[in-house]
Protein backbone atom coordinates (compact mmCIF):
# COMPACT_ATOMS: atom_id res chain seq x y z
CA UNK A 1 0.00 0.00 0.00
CA UNK A 2 2.96 2.85 0.91
CA UNK A 3 4.38 1.75 -2.76
CA UNK A 4 1.40 2.85 -4.32
CA UNK A 5 0.86 5.43 -2.40
CA UNK A 6 3.95 6.95 -3.21
CA UNK A 7 3.63 6.53 -7.00
CA UNK A 8 0.61 8.44 -6.90
CA UNK A 9 2.17 11.17 -4.74
CA UNK A 10 4.42 11.17 -7.78
CA UNK A 11 1.94 11.55 -10.00
CA UNK A 12 0.15 14.09 -8.15
CA UNK A 13 3.19 16.12 -8.12
CA UNK A 14 3.80 15.41 -12.10
CA UNK A 15 7.19 13.74 -11.07
CA UNK A 16 7.74 10.85 -13.87
CA UNK A 17 7.16 7.41 -12.48
CA UNK A 18 8.79 4.22 -14.34
CA UNK A 19 7.40 0.64 -13.78
CA UNK A 20 8.76 -2.36 -15.66
CA UNK A 21 7.30 -5.69 -15.83
CA UNK A 22 5.74 -6.26 -11.60
CA UNK A 23 6.28 -2.22 -11.58
CA UNK A 24 3.99 -1.90 -14.44
CA UNK A 25 1.05 -4.35 -12.33
CA UNK A 26 1.86 -1.90 -9.51
CA UNK A 27 1.42 1.22 -11.38
CA UNK A 28 -1.83 -0.23 -13.28
CA UNK A 29 -3.49 -1.15 -9.40
CA UNK A 30 -2.15 1.80 -7.99
CA UNK A 31 -4.74 3.89 -10.10
CA UNK A 32 -7.51 1.42 -10.27
CA UNK A 33 -6.48 -1.56 -12.34
CA UNK A 34 -6.81 -4.83 -11.79
CA UNK A 35 -3.68 -7.23 -11.47
CA UNK A 36 -4.05 -10.63 -13.03
CA UNK A 37 -2.28 -13.57 -12.05
CA UNK A 38 -1.09 -16.33 -14.74
CA UNK A 39 -2.09 -16.94 -17.68
CA UNK A 40 -0.05 -14.02 -19.43
CA UNK A 41 3.54 -15.84 -19.93
CA UNK A 42 6.29 -14.60 -22.25
CA UNK A 43 9.71 -15.53 -22.05
CA UNK A 44 12.63 -14.40 -24.50
CA UNK A 45 12.33 -11.90 -27.25
CA UNK A 46 9.11 -11.29 -28.22
CA UNK A 47 7.46 -8.87 -30.89
CA UNK A 48 5.14 -6.31 -29.54
CA UNK A 49 3.07 -3.38 -31.38
CA UNK A 50 2.53 0.60 -30.78
CA UNK A 51 -1.18 1.35 -30.43
CA UNK A 52 -2.62 4.33 -33.36
CA UNK A 53 -1.81 6.47 -29.45
CA UNK A 54 1.78 5.65 -29.23
CA UNK A 55 2.03 7.73 -32.44
CA UNK A 56 2.04 11.18 -30.59
CA UNK A 57 3.68 9.68 -27.07
CA UNK A 58 6.75 11.69 -26.57
CA UNK A 59 8.53 8.33 -25.09
CA UNK A 60 7.50 5.70 -27.82
CA UNK A 61 6.79 7.88 -31.16
CA UNK A 62 10.22 7.37 -32.32
CA UNK A 63 9.72 3.26 -32.48
CA UNK A 64 8.79 1.15 -35.13
CA UNK A 65 5.24 0.04 -35.40
CA UNK A 66 6.21 -3.55 -35.07
CA UNK A 67 9.86 -4.64 -32.43
CA UNK A 68 11.07 -7.44 -30.97
CA UNK A 69 11.55 -7.12 -27.02
CA UNK A 70 12.93 -9.31 -24.16
CA UNK A 71 10.14 -10.54 -22.30
CA UNK A 72 9.65 -12.61 -18.86
CA UNK A 73 6.70 -12.54 -17.08
CA UNK A 74 3.16 -14.88 -16.04
CA UNK A 75 1.07 -11.96 -14.85
CA UNK A 76 -0.42 -8.75 -16.20
CA UNK A 77 -3.04 -6.12 -15.80
CA UNK A 78 -6.18 -4.40 -16.49
CA UNK A 79 -5.53 -0.95 -17.26
CA UNK A 80 -7.31 1.64 -15.00
CA UNK A 81 -9.96 4.48 -16.57
CA UNK A 82 -8.03 7.20 -17.86
CA UNK A 83 -4.36 5.02 -18.64
CA UNK A 84 -3.31 5.60 -22.35
CA UNK A 85 -2.95 2.55 -23.77
CA UNK A 86 0.73 2.43 -26.10
CA UNK A 87 1.65 -1.36 -26.94
CA UNK A 88 0.41 -4.57 -26.63
CA UNK A 89 0.48 -8.16 -28.27
CA UNK A 90 -1.23 -11.32 -28.56
CA UNK A 91 -0.23 -12.52 -25.11
CA UNK A 92 -0.77 -9.49 -23.35
CA UNK A 93 -2.91 -6.37 -24.84
CA UNK A 94 -1.57 -4.44 -22.21
CA UNK A 95 2.71 -4.19 -22.97
CA UNK A 96 2.64 -0.15 -22.38
CA UNK A 97 0.40 2.27 -20.90
CA UNK A 98 0.91 6.22 -19.71
CA UNK A 99 -0.93 8.38 -17.22
CA UNK A 100 -0.89 11.51 -17.11
CA UNK A 101 2.14 13.29 -18.51
CA UNK A 102 4.93 10.74 -17.27
CA UNK A 103 3.99 8.04 -15.53
CA UNK A 104 4.16 4.87 -17.96
CA UNK A 105 4.19 1.24 -17.06
CA UNK A 106 5.65 -1.25 -19.08
CA UNK A 107 5.13 -5.21 -19.29
CA UNK A 108 7.98 -5.47 -21.30
CA UNK A 109 11.89 -5.43 -20.21
CA UNK A 110 12.97 -2.96 -22.04
CA UNK A 111 16.14 -2.71 -20.12
CA UNK A 112 17.31 -6.01 -20.70
CA UNK A 113 19.97 -5.55 -23.34
CA UNK A 114 21.60 -8.28 -25.02
CA UNK A 115 24.10 -8.57 -21.87
CA UNK A 116 21.64 -8.39 -19.55
CA UNK A 117 19.58 -10.95 -20.68
CA UNK A 118 23.18 -13.34 -20.85
CA UNK A 119 23.80 -12.70 -17.51
CA UNK A 120 19.90 -13.51 -16.29
CA UNK A 121 20.54 -16.58 -18.47
CA UNK A 122 23.47 -17.74 -16.41
CA UNK A 123 22.27 -16.66 -13.00
CA UNK A 124 19.33 -17.78 -13.51
CA UNK A 125 19.55 -21.02 -15.87
CA UNK A 126 18.04 -23.95 -13.49
CA UNK A 127 15.03 -21.76 -12.71
CA UNK A 128 14.69 -20.65 -17.11
CA UNK A 129 15.56 -24.63 -17.69
CA UNK A 130 12.49 -25.99 -15.31
CA UNK A 131 10.11 -24.19 -18.03
CA UNK A 132 12.31 -23.84 -20.79
CA UNK A 133 14.60 -26.32 -21.34
CA UNK A 134 15.79 -25.48 -24.66
CA UNK A 135 16.51 -22.02 -23.64
CA UNK A 136 20.47 -22.56 -23.30
CA UNK A 137 20.59 -24.21 -27.08
CA UNK A 138 18.72 -21.62 -28.67
CA UNK A 139 19.81 -18.42 -26.97
CA UNK A 140 22.84 -17.59 -29.28
CA UNK A 141 20.42 -17.76 -32.53
CA UNK A 142 17.47 -15.96 -30.65
CA UNK A 143 20.41 -12.98 -29.53
CA UNK A 144 21.69 -12.66 -32.38
CA UNK A 145 18.15 -12.38 -34.79
CA UNK A 146 16.25 -9.70 -32.03
CA UNK A 147 18.85 -8.63 -30.38
CA UNK A 148 19.91 -5.76 -32.48
CA UNK A 149 16.69 -4.35 -32.74
CA UNK A 150 15.00 -5.04 -29.57
CA UNK A 151 18.10 -3.13 -27.90
CA UNK A 152 17.74 0.13 -29.99
CA UNK A 153 13.93 -0.16 -29.16
CA UNK A 154 15.33 -0.31 -25.03
CA UNK A 155 17.68 2.24 -25.08
CA UNK A 156 15.40 4.66 -27.50
CA UNK A 157 12.67 4.27 -24.91
CA UNK A 158 15.31 5.04 -22.03
CA UNK A 159 16.56 7.73 -23.36
CA UNK A 160 12.87 8.81 -24.53
CA UNK A 161 11.61 8.55 -20.83
CA UNK A 162 14.56 9.87 -19.34
CA UNK A 163 13.86 13.48 -20.82
CA UNK A 164 10.19 13.00 -19.17
CA UNK A 165 11.90 13.95 -16.35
Amino acid sequence: PELLDLTRHFANKDRAVLGICLGSQLVARAFGGENRIGGASEFGWHKVSLTPAAKADPVLAALPENFPIFEWHDDTFVLPEGAVRLAGNEVAENQAFRIGRAVYGFQFHFEADRPMVRDWSSSFASLIAERHPDWSDRLDDEMAHHGPDADAAGLAIARAWVATI
